[in-house]
């Protein structure tokens, strides 16, 4: 005893002298690193890697795109289950502890004296986030002093839940995915609020190592690791004893999933990335940037369906052109068997627990087929046996298994070429053979044999009052060719192009009733060997032809005839402010036939000038930009058509003769002026100010009822004309006589013409064109009401390779067209050009286009600009004089 007493005040002062020599070190240290450090401040602004995201404009998700995948949530959304989970395997004191754990360092300490190895031990929740944010993953003394004096810092700096979810979203958790709600859509395919007690113990296990730990790649050591959470959170009773025996049998079961996109336009969304890195450049990838698109989620699967059934048909009209691949089945059994012998248990565990590996192919099979890509609603498949009694078939189908197809699911003609297909087969030995790869359609009805298109396509619709672009599909899979033809091809629109040259034709005097000769006609180029001898597509001639009727028959010699008339300075003139590209107007008579290149994109945005009424609006895509901060850093202000407002020529034209302004909006000094004959205009400079006396938006009893009423509300000008002062308004390109006549002949186009596919949709309101350029290259349908364009196109690739026999704008083209349409019109009321004022309609002669008296026969309604029909207005076109539309037009000049 009296040792022990001798010997304690010696003790002591060493333990003092030790525990100051501590406190000298810690401080010593503390202010040799302090200075290598973060400040608070800059800790506060701490930033996460968020990827960008693209959605539709009614909040569909289309795209996203980052190397790193990460969904940052709120602490008050992340389960408790989630939190207990984390907390169970990596600090389960981490509400207690100012940021350093000193049971763990004691531990970490203790294996460094037995065992001389510097173990990654110790480390709080707080720890590892400093860590992540700031500092390496070095296993030095000087790193994990940093990590100590950070922690303490973050500690003091932020709340607790601030601090778990700043790491809860921040946690590195394999396979590129960040945060804990990235990791539940990677792992599971679900998020936060749906993972089961088993599936947030396995995320929880993986900051440890999230290679090695995670489910997909190893699946066995991802049960280990789950076992030893759930174990953690069993003794922290987070849960009972039944969920714990629940979840650690829960099988582990797991496979990598994308984000859950939500709509599928990724032509659409590639164009916003790109948009996006010429305005913020890489940081578009990483700043958590949300572009908010102005596609139509509806109408976007309309496109896509539309799009992908049309060439479907089409593929399946020109035949089967055989399998992909031919192999021995046998051959990839024994292949599979020998490179596999050594996994044989591994596998047999692994994949299908219960089957034995050497009686069972589908391990082979399915093996081999993960080589092919899969596209949508198409299926790689192989042929395993063929049944000549029924002419029936099996296949091994990928991810599947076996199933058999009937002789109606698969007899299908041969292709031969373009133009010819082969005889209908009459046994099943006639199209397939063991061991063919094909492909099966998905359809309503099941499984078909199919291949997958070789001609492309695209689609665009857009909103003729301010150019939105609504739907938007640039082929038939983007999977297999991100080439976007909607935006990036330049191809001939052919006859598509010829509601333009009408167009300017009627500005140039031109009527619906002016007759013009389609009749052969031969023209020289200079620089040409051999002359131009200009054909129709039916290959015959109609003789002297209303000008109605050269559109709606879709005339070749008309058009000609008549841009050499009105020449083709003025009709350049004339088209420029419907911003067609330049590669669209060749300077020379060919421009009449739509030889020129354009897009669909482009060609939509000009036809919006006809279906506005006469005015020009401008395509555009990204509605509006938010940043991580939900703040809108950038927001579209369209070109907006106001057909009440104050009209502005794109050529200044309304400053020459300034009409007076519409009856509500007019003063009481503008109805003095206007009795007494007055200039209501001369003078005024100001715009006129207008008195509103209530709000111009509703008032909604529930948000149930804004919605609905919302979802159909297109105000104009005089509903509220405060929304409307500071929009940018849309010029007048054309005379709204001019765009309605020629959209009334473009009615005629689907009533009677080469566009009457489309009378099935039953809608009086809509107008078309179809085109077909020179040998069938390309197809197109372009058509419109007045709320919507829809611009269709079909070709291949290889632009010199025709789309074969019988096909065209009207046969190729137009089903897109028309069944996108059936479903954006469904429910909709009616939307033609409103009527202006200034049309007239006259009886006249079918055949003369003249005047016709009353009762006589042959004659028909037709409708003029007022000032223009037959016999009043001397400087209008008269087909019985002179004859330039009548003569041979031999030996003339295309210049």
């Amino acid at each position: 005893m009296s040792v022990i007493l001798r010997v304690l005040p010696f003790a002591a002062g060493i333990l003092g002298t030790l525990a100051l020599g501590i406190m000298a070190s810690g401080f010593a240290a503390y202010y040799y690193l302090q200075p290598t450090l973060p400040s608070v401040e800059e800790m506060r602004d701490i930033q996460l890697q968020i990827p960008l995201r693209i959605y539709s404009r009614d909040g569909r998700l289309i795209s996203q795109i980052g190397e790193k995948k990460r969904i940052p949530v709120e602490y008050k959304n992340i389960p408790e289950t989630v939190i207990h989970a984390f907390l169970a395997a990596e600090d389960d004191r981490f509400f207690e502890h100012p940021g350093f754990d000193y049971q763990g360092i004691v531990r970490a300490g203790l294996k460094l004296l037995m065992t001389g190895s510097r173990a990654q031990g110790g480390s709080t929740i707080t720890q590892q986030l400093a860590r992540e944010y700031f500092l390496t993953r070095d296993r030095t003394f000087i790193r994990k002093a940093k990590e100590l004096i950070l922690a303490i810092q973050i500690e003091h700096a932020f709340e607790k839940p601030v601090i778990l979810s700043l790491y809860l979203n921040k946690i590195f958790l394999g396979h590129r995915s960040y945060g804990v709600a990235a990791a539940a859509e990677v792992y599971f395919g679900k998020t936060l609020d749906k993972l089961t007690i088993a599936e947030a113990a396995t995320i929880a296990g993986l900051p440890a190592a999230p290679s090695r730990l995670n489910p997909v790649a190893n699946p066995d050591q991802a049960r280990d690791r789950r076992a030893y959470v759930l174990r953690r959170m069993r003794e922290l009773d987070y849960i009972s004893a039944e969920d714990f025996e629940l979840a650690v049998n829960t099988p582990m079961m797991s496979r990598l999933h994308g984000p859950k996109v939500e709509l599928k336009a990724p032509y659409a969304a590639e164009i916003a990335r790109s948009e996006m890195v010429q305005r913020f450049g890489e940081k578009a990838y990483t700043d958590g940037y949300q572009v908010i698109t102005t596609i139509d989620s509806r109408l976007q699967k309309a496109a896509n369906s539309a799009l992908r059934n049309a060439l479907a048909n089409y593929d399946y009209r020109h035949g089967y052109r055989g399998p992909l691949d031919q192999v021995v089945l046998e051959d990839i059994i024994s292949e599979y068997q020998a490179t596999t012998e050594e996994n044989l248990k591994e596998k047999d565990e692994l994949l299908a627990p219960g089957i034995n590996f050497e009686t069972d192919n589908s391990f082979a099979l399915q093996d081999f087929l993960n080589g092919y890509p899969d596209y949508e609603n198409i299926s790689i498949a192989i042929v395993t046996s063929l049944n000549t009694e029924t002419n029936g078939a099996e296949f091994y189908l990928r991810d599947t298994g076996q199933i058999e197809l009937a002789w109606e699911q698969i007899k299908w003609k041969p292709y031969v070429n373009d133009n010819i297909v082969g005889a209908e087969p009459e046994a099943i030995t006639d199209i397939l053979s063991i061991g063919d790869v094909v492909y099966l359609f998905s359809t309503p009805s099941g499984y078909r044999l199919g291949q997958v298109p070789v001609a492309q396509a695209a689609f665009v619709a857009l909103s003729p009052q301010d150019g939105a672009t609504i739907a938007m599909s640039g082929g038939f899979d983007y999977s297999a060719s991100s080439f976007n033809r909607a935006s990036q091809t330049k191809r001939q629109p052919g006859s598509a192009f010829k509601p333009f040259i009408y167009s300017a034709a009627l500005e140039s005097g031109f009527t619906a009733a002016t007759i013009v000769n389609d009749a052969p006609i031969v023209l020289n180029s200079f620089g040409q060997e051999e002359a131009w001898r200009p054909e129709n597509y039916s290959k015959r001639f109609y003789g002297p032809s209303r000008l109605r009727e050269g559109l709606v028959k879709s005339m070749n010699l008309v058009s000609i005839r008549i841009l050499r008339e009105i020449g083709l300075r003025h009709t350049l003139n004339h088209l420029q402010p419907f911003r067609l590209p330049k590669s669209a107007l060749p300077r020379d008579l060919s421009l009449a036939l739509g030889t020129g290149g354009t897009s669909p994109w482009q060609l939509g945005e000009a036809y919006t000038g006809f279906a506005s009424g006469g005015y020009s609006v401008k395509r555009y895509l990204i509605d509006r930009i938010i940043n991580a901060e939900r703040e809108t850093v950038f927001s579209a202000t369209p070109i907006t058509v106001c057909n009440l407002c104050e009209e502005l020529w794109f050529d200044g034209r309304e400053a020459l003769n300034k009409p007076a302004p519409p009856d509500f909006a007019r003063t009481d000094q503008d109805e003095v002026k206007a009795e007494n004959h007055e200039d209501t205009t001369a003078g005024i400079t100001e715009e006129i100010t207008l008195a509103i006396e209530t709000s111009e938006v509703p008032a909604y009893n529930t948000v149930v009822e804004m919605i609905d009423h919302a979802e159909n509300w297109h105000p104009n000008y005089t509903e509220t004309p405060l929304f409307w002062s500071d929009r940018n308004q849309a010029q007048r390109i054309i005379s709204p006589q001019n765009a309605y006549i020629v959209y009334d002949m473009m009615r005629d186009v689907i009533k009677r013409g080469t566009g009457r596919r489309a009378r099935e949709l039953g809608r009086s309101d809509i107008g078309g064109k179809t085109g077909t350029s020179n040998n069938r290259r390309d197809a197109w349908f372009s058509g419109f009401n007045n709320e919507l364009v829809g611009i269709a196109w079909v070709g291949f690739d290889d632009d010199s390779r025709s789309l074969g026999a019988g096909e065209g704008g009207g046969s190729t083209a137009l089903p897109i067209w028309k069944n996108f349409m059936a479903i954006a019109l469904e429910g909709t009321a009616s939307a033609p050009i409103p009527q202006p004022d200034g049309i007239v309609s006259v009886r006249i002669s079918s055949a003369t286009g003249q005047l016709a008296p009353y009762g006589s026969s042959g004659s028909i309604f037709e409708i003029f600009r007022a000032g223009n029909e037959p016999g009043t207005n001397p400087n209008i076109y008269n087909s019985n004089e002179g004859d330039v539309f009548t003569d041979d037009d031999k030996d003339g000049s295309i210049f």
